[in-house]
Formats: C-alpha cells, structure tokens, sequence
C-alpha cells in the first residue's frame, strides 16, 4: 500500500517531481533525492559481487535473476535529458575510472549505451555545490557497544572530509525522474515506494558482500552427524490431535 503523504503528492499533478527530503508517509524514510541512480549503483554492485560465487549456488541463481529483473526495469525508464547529462559529465567519468565506471546496457532501439555508476567512495561526485545536496552520515548507534561495534571508531574520528571532498570528482546529478516515472517504477517492482525499495537493495548488496566473505558454498568443516537435522524435515514434526 502506498504511504498517504506520497498518495497525496500523485494526486496533485501539478507538482511533476517529487521534493528530496519531503516526508514519504513512512516514519523515518524521506523522499530520495536520486533513486535511479542510486538503484543502478546497488544492482550492479550487488551483481558484480555475486560473480565470486560459483554459479552451482543456488542462492547465487536466484539473487541474480531477481536484481538483473529489477535492474532491467531502472534502465528502461529513463528521465528527459539523459542522454545530454551523460555527454556532459562522460569527460570527467572517463578521467576517474577509479571513481566511476560505465555499465553497457542494451537499448530498446538496439544500440548500445551506457549506465555510470559509481563506488561508494564517489559518492559525493554525485552532489551540487549546494549545502543541502550534502550526504548525511549513517547514524552511529547509541549506549553501550560490544567490542566489534567499536572497531572501526578510531578510522571514522581520524577521517578528513575536508580532503576527501578534495579528491572526490564532481558531476552534477542525473536528472530526476517524474512523478509518473517513479510510480510505474513502483508498480512494476511491487516492493513498495522507491525509497523502500532502495533500503532492500542496500540490504542485499551487504548480505551478499558478508556471505562471499564467508564463503559460505564451501563444506562445513566438520561433516553434520547422519540424522542431524532431521527433526527440521518438513514430514518429521511432531503431529497435534
């Protein structure tokens, strides 16, 4: 079901793009400022992760179809003036490969053309000069915290923003989708509003990240006892009268 507030922006048709930040109706989930190619970034890193697993895994089979699915469905919906902004920033995507990449896609017309996409430490090439394009940190977590939760304190209080938005290549945002744009986005993934849709691709692309760690296709170290997961076989519960 669709959140009231983004109900209400539908209705009135006068407002063709959706405002960044503007409340979606979903406590604590605003409206993205750029979930297009956000989504790209997600999808294509998720699929580039999942090329380490060996192509027996199951799960490997099945996370792939359903991001190249959901992929497919981001590219065929294109803003105006794509193709222009593309020309615009390509001198300096193809001077920061470290930065951004190209991701080949089969246009309905039969041409070739090209997504960019970025890595996570580019991000910020993503913004404007404007203070409110600025990214806003992920939160850090309140109250006590094991050990592992404090490990990587010391590199975040060390960091220099300053410098690093020094190195970071700027380009100026892909253009916004429409209103209409990102409905029939919605409507053809059916995973909720776009905003939801992007918090389960992060969460994907981390659970895949984490299992590749893993490697979680290989044998278990030690053989399961003959018998030892039994009692979780579908025909082994215990009936009821």
């Amino acid at each position: 079901m669709r959140a009231a507030s983004r109900l209400l922006a539908t209705a009135s048709r006068s407002n063709e793009f959706l405002r960044p930040g503007a409340p979606t109706g979903l406590t604590g989930l605003l409206t993205h400022s750029a979930p297009r190619s956000t989504l790209l970034y997600l999808y294509s890193s998720t699929l580039e992760k999942l090329s380490h697993f060996p192509e027996s895994s199951v799960y490997r089979q099945s996370t792939e179809a359903l991001t190249k699915h959901r992929l497919k469905i981001i590219e065929d919906i294109r803003p105006g003036g794509l193709a222009e902004w593309q020309e615009r920033v390509k001198k300096t995507v193809d001077g920061n490969p470290e930065a951004f990449r190209r991701v080949p896609v089969l246009a309905a017309s039969g041409s070739t053309e090209h997504n960019i996409v970025w890595k996570a430490s580019a991000i910020q090439g993503t913004q404007t000069d404007e203070y409110e394009d600025d990214p806003t940190a992920q939160p850090q977590l309140e109250g006590l915290r094991t050990a592992e939760e404090r490990a990587n304190q010391r590199e975040i209080l060390e960091r220099d923003p300053v410098e690093e938005h020094r190195m970071i290549p700027r380009i100026e945002p892909e253009p916004a989708l429409t209103l209409g744009q990102i409905e029939e986005i919605e409507n053809a993934i059916g995973g909720g509003l776009i905003e939801e849709v992007i918090q389960v691709a992060e969460g994907e692309s981390q659970l895949v990240e984490t299992l590749a760690e893993h490697k979680v296709w290989e044998d278990l170290e030690e053989s399961p006892r003959a018998g030892q997961w039994a009692y979780f076989a579908r025909e082994a519960h215990t009936g009821t009268t």
